[in-house]
């Protein structure tokens, strides 16, 4: 009995720091920078444009982006990229110069720790819609009006887009493609891709992950549902998901939609994978997005 009274605690102990440990490395892990090249350059699409840097409305990050000017009062939409990419990722520059060709101005920026801009983590939108509402502040110091600025995210980048809409009443148009519905879904997943741990042994150590990226990073992991984002939105947002989309299950993209206002529009593109639409479809999808910015916005 008197040894069971010394191991118990000794053992109890041991088991605790494994889980805090691994926990940590989870947090950790899955908020490590992901920085890639740029895959391409408006310049190749002979679109003149401007190197612009600017902070983040919380003042911690700088920020790199390219801005076009729009012609007249057409509208000027901000790109919001996903984790692990940058500006010109998942073919945006191909669809920014579609947006150039309708008078569109927009301004496509590197998120923190990603691309060009500065900073050493990603949270999966939770600071980073704070670099979203940098780029909006930068466009009004531009003599953007708010009524003329639309957002589009992809993937991370549209749950970002959606946390960030629902913190800035000015923004009035919204286009969502591959959104995640809950962050904290997605967490086991996540830290597969991103560490060695293999996705099944994830979740057990997910509450403690949660409490270590809210000590180290600020991070309120619960707290990050565009789903319920889109729902305190009084406008209609757009959706955009692929039926067979295997990065985030697409059922995500349809509840996010169930969440919206009233009079929002869903394209759900059959057996679509990932971010694919606009690759398989691209005529159609600028069609319906542009259409969609058109009818929000302000313009000539």
């Amino acid at each position: 009995m008197r040894a069971l009274r010394i191991v118990i605690p000794i053992a109890a102990i041991i088991l605790l720091t494994i889980y805090g440990g691994i926990g940590y490395l989870i947090a950790s892990g899955v908020t490590g920078a992901e920085r890639e090249h740029l895959e391409d350059s408006l310049a190749a699409h002979g679109v003149t444009f401007e190197d612009v840097a600017f902070m983040s409305r919380t003042g911690d990050v700088n920020l790199s982006g390219w801005y076009v000017v729009a012609r007249n009062t057409s509208p000027t939409i901000i790109f919001v990229h996903g984790i692990g990419s940058q500006r010109t990722g998942d073919e945006m520059t191909a669809l920014a110069v579609e947006f150039h060709e309708h008078g569109f101005g927009f301004l496509m920026f590197d998120l923190r720790a990603h691309g060009l801009s500065g900073g050493d983590k990603t949270t999966g939108g939770y600071h980073e819609r704070f670099d979203v509402l940098g780029a909006f502040d930068f466009l009004k110091t531009r003599g953007v009006e708010s009524g003329e600025i639309g957002v589009l995210g992809l993937s991370m980048g549209a749950g970002t887009s959606a946390m960030t809409a629902a913190g800035e009443p000015a923004i009035t148009a919204l286009v969502l493609d591959s959104p995640y519905a809950v962050a904290s879904e997605l967490i086991a997943q996540e830290t597969a891709r991103k560490t060695p741990f293999p996705e099944w042994f994830v979740p057990l150590f997910i509450p403690m992950a949660k409490v270590w990226a809210d000590l180290l990073y600020d991070i309120d992991v619960d707290a990050m549902s565009p789903e319920k984002m889109v729902s305190e939105l009084d406008y209609p947002i757009m959706v955009i998901y692929g039926t067979g989309d295997t990065r985030i299950p697409a059922d995500h993209g349809q509840r996010v939609f169930d969440a919206a206002p009233d009079g929002s529009v869903l394209w759900a593109v059959e057996d679509s994978d990932h971010l694919d639409a606009y690759v398989e479809q691209p005529d159609e999808y600028a069609e319906r997005v542009i259409s969609y910015f058109v009818g929000r916005l302000s313009v000539d």
